[in-house]
């Protein structure tokens, strides 16, 4: 019995032992607020929110939810539900990128459903900072906080005070955490405000992104060198500013990398991770981040000619703008009749215009030919170089007599990269958007109208992707397509011209038809009309059956008032009147 009981002991132990020993977990909410529906619309929190998940993920964090332009309703239940997962993790962090107000000394970030218009209305409206705090609370080591919602807030110029003294302040105020092992980092110090900066992102998540994932790297030491980057590059004007406190251990966001004896891995997978990343984004600023970090390579010629594809893309739609610009100084001479020395002269520029848009036309087909020869030379060099490696594998494994395991050779493809759902969904909207397929907003809300729009895109593409979801699949096949799919469909009374719709001018005496082009307004003759004999006669007979009226006799009556004309029916006559002295005659009008 007592044997027992010391090898249960020991077995207690052991397991302990194996506990500690597991990896950490960690937990993450990022959020982007980006569509305010009382004030102007931000640039670029959605883009920093899925900047900074993607890290995350890149770091391995068990999960990471992305939340983009949340209400007061969908805010409140993403922390709550934030709050669960952070009760079983050792890390938790939240990011948010967005409008913060600070009222009394205390901070507030801001749904996008906010209307603030009194002071007041920030406690109903906003969520405490206490409350992301609250909600990070329970996790066991770490606990991060960054707010990049130091902005010039819009909110505090039009809000009525109620009370006189109350203060509402610029950028957000100086904290000082409770809770052991917690930290807040803001954008810029309290009391100042943060950039959006001119690129994509703002100045603070792109510094966020390169220093945090550093392995092994402290955290205090990397939002340092996350302040010098910002005050680099907003020429000093904006500084980071970190408020808390840990302990005199190492916290890195990621553990250093283990020293691992033997063959190392190889060092073209990382590029390989970062050039399908710029793939997927398939922007100027992409490619030219990859450059500035791997000047020289293979992959470092293939994002050339990504940059020179996209270079020709712009070359192509400028010109293209200046020989639509050329035809209408055309056109608009030829309608007001300028002289003709002018109109050879607007030909003449409009002629040259086509030519340029026509070589740059013919430039970006060259380029887009050898990106795409470029990219097959890759996916065929990762191929063989996959092949290879199951090859080496599978004898490696013969050799040393496991023969009964079978080795499936490695199949060269680009790993999707992961996010959320709403993330794909407003990737593929937006490429929807793009090539003139879809018009609505890209909201991350898979409604019937994203659906119609796909539906649209199958059609003139010639794919058949399911128009019910949006996926991996259809995104590369929207991104693959340089310019317009759908055609653009105007009103009556407006013509295509590029991606929009003007309206049709028709000069003096002319209208648009209900073939939406000009025609000459027709002038309208006056027109004889022929009485019917019918009503014609009925007209005769009445006239002739009406009774006369009465006609003035052509008499005069006067008297001591004045002479007159007798009224019509009417006529004079003598009255004999005696006296004492004769008589007289008087006139008198008598009427029958």
């Amino acid at each position: 019995m007592g044997t027992i009981r010391i090898f249960l002991f020991f077995l207690a132990i052991f397991c302990l032992g194996c506990g500690s020993a597991h990896a950490e977990k960690r937990v993450a909410l990022v959020i982007g607020n980006c569509a305010y529906k009382s004030v102007p619309r931000l640039t670029n929190p959605v883009n920093d929110a899925s900047l900074v998940g993607g890290m995350f993920r890149k770091a391995g964090f068990d999960t990471v939810d992305v939340k983009l332009d949340l209400s007061v309703v969908d805010m409140r239940k993403a922390l709550r539900e934030f709050g669960t997962k952070a009760r079983e993790a050792d890390v938790a962090v939240i990011y948010y990128a967005g409008h913060g107000i600070e009222l009394d000394g205390n901070n507030y970030l801001v749904p996008t459903d906010a209307a603030l218009e009194t002071d007041t209305d920030v406690f109903d409206e906003a969520f405490p900072l206490d409350r992301l705090l609250f909600a990070i609370e329970p996790a066991k080591q770490l606990r991060l906080v960054v707010l990049d919602a130091c902005r010039d807030n819009p909110f505090a110029k039009t809000m009525k005070r109620t009370v006189a003294a109350r203060a509402i302040g610029r950028g957000l105020a100086k904290v000082e955490p409770t809770s052991p092992n917690t930290m807040i980092a803001f954008a810029a110090k309290a009391g100042s405000t943060a950039s959006d900066g001119d690129s994509k992102n703002s100045p603070f998540a792109a510094a966020l992104v390169e220093r945090l994932p550093t392995p092994g790297l402290d955290l205090r030491k990397a939002f340092g060198f996350v302040r010098d980057d910002v005050l680099k590059n907003t020429g000093y004007k904006q500084e980071p500013y970190v408020y808390g406190s840990l302990g005199g251990d190492d916290v890195p966001l990621i553990a250093a990398k283990p020293v691992v004896a033997g063959p190392q891995a190889n060092p073209d997978s990382e590029i390989r991770r970062d050039y399908e990343l710029a793939l997927q984004l398939g922007t100027r600023d992409g490619w030219t981040a990859f450059l500035n970090r791997f000047p020289s390579g293979f992959y470092t010629d293939l994002a050339k000619g990504q940059l020179n594809k996209i270079a020709a893309e712009e070359t192509r739609a400028t010109t293209a703008d200046k020989a639509r610009q050329a035809e209408e100084e055309k056109a608009r001479l030829a309608a007001e009749r300028a002289n003709k020395a002018e109109q050879e002269k607007a030909a003449a520029a409009a002629k040259a215009a086509e030519d340029k848009r026509l070589a740059a036309e013919k430039a970006k087909q060259i380029e887009e030919a050898k990106a795409a020869a470029a990219e097959q030379r890759r996916k065929d060099a990762e191929a063989a170089a996959a092949k290879a490696l199951a090859d080496k594998q599978a004898a490696e494994k013969q050799a040393s007599g496991n023969a009964e395991q079978k080795i499936a050779a490695v199949a060269p493809s680009s790993t999707p990269p992961e996010m959320s759902p709403q993330e794909m969904t407003k990737l593929v909207q937006s490429e929807l958007r793009r090539v003139g397929c879809l018009t609505a907003a890209a909201d991350g809300e898979w409604n019937a109208s994203s659906q119609r729009s796909l539906t649209l895109f199958n059609k003139y593409a010639g794919t058949r992707f399911d128009a019910k979801l949006a996926s991996f699949d259809a995104l590369d096949a929207i991104k693959a397509k340089p310019g317009r799919v759908c055609p653009l469909i105007c009103d009556h009374g407006f013509k295509a011209d590029g991606d929009t719709c003007t309206k049709i001018a028709c000069r003096a005496g002319y209208r648009v038809n209900d073939d939406n082009e000009c025609e000459k307004v027709q002038e309208k003759k006056p027109v004889a009309t022929r009485d019917e004999p019918k009503k014609r006669d009925e007209q005769r007979r009445q006239v002739e059956t009406a009774p006369a009226k009465p006609q003035a006799s052509g008499q005069i009556l006067c008297n001591d008032a004045g002479c007159r004309a007798v009224k019509p029916g009417c006529r004079i006559e003598r009255l004999r009147v005696g006296g004492q002295y004769g008589s007289a005659a008087h006139q008198v009008e008598v009427c029958n």
